[in-house]
């Protein structure tokens, strides 16, 4: 009789469970519509934090994207030996269509970008004391993805027309699962589009310096990167004039003081990396097995070359105990975090374009050269030209993501051995995507990927 009156108690429990189903809709909270994700303050907010998380990605700004730029323009001056294949191809320059690092960058670039629309769609429900800050995120976010995007995806700025060239699709409102074929923008209209977010960005962001947050120094500082690759040399002295003369930054007494460590003074924008949060691949590229890499990259002679004897930069290089291979000490600690821009480049930026320019804003060139020399215990150099800026900045900012991009703009040609590729080579070029071809008949392919 017990046993009967518990079957019929579980019989009706489960007859009940049925009959509430309809009025219970019991939702999937990883499926949370976009009607809920950014109907509050609290949730838009939310929402951004994936954009910084996009950013942070191994395959963005957690490393990938740095490494490449000097793997690209490794100019016989490093050299890739580890396993990975898809890493292997970008540094010999026999990249695929299908090649996974590729493809990354280009999915999490433009999943920052939809992150950042979807934000900037919803700009009303945040609260008003905040709305400026979080819609100058959302954009130095949108401009700083797409400023990767063209510089790996197009032709340089200086190559042929860029207001015809191909560079990548523009989306600039939110994408809920749409699937309407985005043509190329042409390398013309991207630039456009970067400066417009950035210049925005920069009138809506708070002063820095904030460690991993868009501030409204870090959009000037990119917005400076950005006008020297188009050859604006007039607006990107200014623009690193202002992130220096802001007195929110300070170089660090050393070079070394700089790396391996959490974000300094001197850092502008960067990926903050702890035990529990983040990622590093600079240091699991660069760095060796004793100090928590894959020793992948080696620094060899010819670049060392470029050094005078004293210069404490030099320091910084180490011979791998395990390969007898030289390594970066940049990159030695796991848990240190990305330098995207730090002050010293805007130093840099500045004095090479008053030296192009011939003026004088905010300093000299000479000033600001030796400024950064003494800081690595060099000595004053009694004049400058532009020859002797660009080799300081080849020096100060070696292996940190600029290798490539200086190239181009510079119009150098890129030597590995026998080898020989202009800075207008289609291999220096990435492929756009072949799942994105597939499934966008509006993309054409880059020259040299099978088209």
């Amino acid at each position: 009789m017990k046993k009967a009156f518990i079957l019929l108690f579980l019989l009706a429990l489960l007859v009940g469970n049925f009959a509430c189903e309809d009025a219970l809709e019991l939702n999937d909270p990883n499926n949370i519509g976009s009607n809920i994700a950014l109907s509050t303050d609290k949730n838009v907010k939310t929402t951004l934090v994936g954009a910084y998380n996009d950013l942070s990605n191994g395959a963005f700004y957690g490393g990938n994207t740095l490494r490449n730029s000097e793997l690209l323009a490794a100019n016989s001056e490093v050299v890739f030996s580890g396993t990975f294949n898809d890493v292997a191809d970008i540094y010999r320059k026999t990249m695929i269509t299908a090649n996974t690092d590729v493809t990354n960058l280009w999915l999490t670039a433009y999943s920052a970008i939809n992150i950042a629309n979807n934000v900037l769609s919803a700009l009303t429900v945040v609260n008003d004391a905040d709305r400026n800050q979080v819609e100058g995120e959302a954009l130095f976010i949108r401009g700083l993805s797409y400023f990767e995007l063209i510089l790996f995806y197009g032709q340089p700025y200086s190559a042929g027309n860029a207001t015809t060239n191909a560079g990548v699709p523009i989306l600039l409102e939110e994408d809920r699962n749409s699937t309407a074929p985005v043509p190329r923008a042409t390398v013309q209209e991207v630039y456009d589009q970067i400066i417009s977010d950035l210049t925005a960005a920069a009138g809506k962001l708070s002063p820095g310096p904030v460690p991993g947050k868009a501030t409204q120094e870090a959009a000037d500082a990119i917005l400076s990167r950005v006008y020297l690759q188009m050859g604006n040399f007039a607006a990107a002295r200014d623009a690193a004039d202002r992130v220096i003369t802001s007195g929110n930054y300070s170089l660090r007494p050393t070079v070394a003081s700089v790396f391996n460590g959490a974000s300094t003074s001197e850092d502008i924008f960067d990926i903050p990396v702890s035990t529990v949060d983040g990622v590093n691949n600079m240091n699991t590229f660069y760095a060796s097995a004793a100090n928590g890499g894959r020793g992948d990259i080696e620094i060899l002679p010819a670049h060392l070359a470029l050094y005078e004897p004293l210069d404490e930069r030099l320091n910084l290089f180490y011979i791998d105990a395990g390969t007898g291979d030289t390594r970066s000490g940049k990159f030695s600690n796991r848990f240190a975090s990305v330098k995207v821009v730090r002050l010293a480049e805007m130093y840099l930026t500045r004095a090479e374009c008053n030296v192009r320019l011939a003026t004088n804003v905010g300093d000299s060139p000479l000033n600001d050269i030796n400024l950064i020399r003494n800081r690595s215990g060099l000595t004053d150099l009694g004049s400058v030209d532009l020859a002797a800026v660009l080799l300081e900045r080849r020096l100060e900012l070696a292996h940190e993501g600029l290798r490539l991009h200086d190239m181009k703009r510079l119009q150098q040609t890129v030597v590995e051995g026998a080898l020989a590729f202009p800075y207008t080579d289609a291999k220096l070029v990435f492929p756009i995507p072949q799942r994105e071809i597939n499934v966008n008949a509006s993309l054409v392919q880059n020259s040299g990927y099978g088209n």
